[in-house]
Parts: C-alpha cells; sequence; structure tokens
C-alpha cells in the first residue's frame, strides 16, 4: 500500500491524565517493525476494562496513553518476518496473544502465553521497547498492545486473529474481549455439564456472554446476579432462569444461592472484578465438586479473603 513503511498521521482519543476527558489528538504512528502489524481501526468498542485503567484507581498510572483493546479492522502493512496476514486481511486484536513456541501456547491447558500475556503497565512495544505512537516527537504509550481507539494501531501479529472479510466489523468487534472472553470462561474454563447450576456474578457485555455459555452447555438453572434489577429481562434473552440482587437480601448473597440449589451451584463465573463479588462467587458453589471461575479486574490492593475449610471442602 502507498502508506507502507511510512509514518501515518492520524486521529486518537489520547488520555493525558488518569480520569481526565480523553483528548483527540494527531498522532504519528510509525511503521511496524519485525513481528507487528499496523491495522486500520474501523470500529472499536468501548470495555469497562478500558475506563478502569483510565481512572487509574489502584492501578499503576501510565500516561499519556491510547486506550482500547476490543475492535476491528484491516491490516494496512505488516512488518519483517510477518507470513500469516497481509495488507487488506481482516482482523480483531486480542490482548492475550499467541507466540505458538512457549509451554502455554503448547499446552491445552493455558493460553497464558510467556511472550503475549496481558501486561497492563507495559506502555510500548516488545519487540524493541519502544512506542509506535508520538506526538510533536513525545512517545504516547500503548495499551495491553492494542490501542484501539486510534485510527491506526501497531500491534505484535501474535496479538491478532484474521476472521473472514465478510464478517461486520461493526458487529464482531465485540468478539475481540467481551464475547470471547465471557463466552470462553464459561464453556472452556468453568466447563458446567448438562442439566448443572450455573451462577453468573454480572449482567453486562462479559457476564450475558458467559450466560449464553452456560444455555449452550445444557445448565438446567442458570441464576444471575446483579444490583441492577433492570438486567434482568435482558439476561432472560441469554438463558437467565432466577435473578437475584444482593440489596433485596439481609445476609450475603452467597448463603442466598446456597439455600437456593440446596448446597450451592455447580458453577460460578465472576464477571464483575469487584472483591466482595470474587469471594461470594467462590463461596456459592457447591463443596466436593463446585468450580468458581473470577473474570473481573480486581482493585490492585484488594484481597480474596475466604476460610481454609472452602478449599478442604474441595471447592
Amino acid at each position: 500500500m502507498a502508506t507502507a513503511g511510512k509514518v501515518i498521521k492520524c486521529k486518537a482519543a489520547v488520555a493525558w491524565e488518569a480520569g481526565k476527558p480523553l483528548s483527540i489528538e494527531e498522532v504519528q504512528v510509525a511503521p511496524p517493525q519485525a513481528m507487528e502489524v499496523r491495522v486500520k481501526i474501523l470500529y472499536t468498542a468501548l470495555c469497562h476494562t478500558d475506563v478502569y485503567f483510565w481512572e487509574a484507581k489502584g492501578q499503576t498510572p501510565v500516561f499519556p496513553r491510547i486506550l482500547g483493546h476490543e475492535a476491528g479492522g484491516i491490516v494496512e502493512s505488516v512488518g519483517e518476518g510477518v507470513t500469516e496476514l497481509v495488507p487488506g486481511d481482516h482482523v480483531l486484536p486480542v490482548f492475550t496473544g499467541e507466540c505458538k513456541d512457549c509451554a502455554h501456547c503448547k499446552s491445552e491447558e493455558s493460553n497464558l502465553c510467556d511472550l503475549l500475556r496481558i501486561n497492563v503497565d507495559r506502555g510500548v512495544m516488545i519487540g524493541d521497547g519502544q512506542s509506535r505512537f508520538t506526538i510533536n516527537g513525545k512517545p504516547i504509550f500503548h495499551f495491553v498492545g492494542t490501542s484501539t481507539f486510534s485510527e491506526y494501531t501497531v500491534i505484535h501479529v501474535g496479538c491478532l486473529a484474521k476472521i473472514n472479510p465478510e464478517a461486520p466489523l461493526d458487529k464482531v468487534c465485540v468478539l475481540s474481549c467481551g464475547i470471547s472472553t465471557g463466552l470462553g470462561a464459561t464453556l472452556n474454563v468453568a466447563k458446567p455439564k448438562k442439566g448443572s447450576t450455573v451462577a453468573i456474578f454480572g449482567l453486562g457485555a462479559v457476564g450475558l456472554a458467559a450466560m449464553e455459555g452456560a444455555r449452550m452447555a445444557g445448565a438446567s438453572r442458570i441464576i444471575g446476579v446483579d444490583l441492577n434489577p433492570a438486567k434482568y429481562e435482558q439476561a432472560k434473552k441469554f438463558g437467565c432462569t432466577d435473578f437475584v440482587n444482593p440489596k433485596d437480601h439481609t445476609k450475603p448473597v452467597q448463603e442466598v444461592l446456597v439455600e437456593m440449589t440446596n448446597g450451592g451451584v455447580d458453577r460460578a463465573v465472576e464477571c464483575t472484578g469487584h472483591i466482595d463479588a470474587m469471594i461470594a462467587a467462590f463461596e456459592c458453589v457447591h463443596d466436593g465438586w463446585g468450580v468458581a471461575v473470577l473474570v473481573g479486574v480486581p482493585h490492585k490492593e484488594a484481597v480474596f479473603k475466604t476460610h481454609p475449610m472452602n478449599f478442604l471442602n474441595e471447592k
């Protein structure tokens, strides 16, 4: 393409400081280096994780920064060594990538790639420790290796998934994070058996995707847990059979769920990042076989506290 190998000037939403409004700026986006791809972002969604690190409450502040990670775009150019993608390919960025060579990538038990696992504190590219974004010569930091709040971005090839060009990018961009995160947490990690009971904590996009996974797995009872009762109607479309609002009860919600399910649910998936919800999700599963999957990102200084007997009772 005509822009290959050249610096591209484009618009990006830059976070200069924690919690301050994003500013639309003209940024310079450098060409991709070895094993990198420059992508023209056509659609980007807003995930709560972006908000969380923009606020930087209890997290390491890395600014100025271009946030964004849930998106869809088209490959503009590729760097040296990139063979699996070519200009024009439609792609989705994935913040937990695959190098395909490390022990994690070769294992069926994990996707925590040694090289490309999520790193929220790193604001530069892995290859040379430099940013591909600048404004008047000043480096602007990356976010989880994706930075999709920019018309063009540079991403490691292992953090891109090639998709069918006929798929509408404005719809499938949510597969870049929210849908795959929730659905995968249920189907690939919790693995509920047909006829089982599943509790989903937090009924946002990720929680609803997790709920859809429970429905697909054939769960007989799917309990949605959320502080907003208005979410129940939407959740029904994804298989929700029961709804529990912790504010409606005087006892801890985990105790409510244990009573509702004669000893606890078979699986619980937590999608809020709130430490109390994480503890409740773990404590509401049945002893002997219950499994809780924690998806949300907790506060940096949060501490998970539960009685050791919960583990000894084989939750």
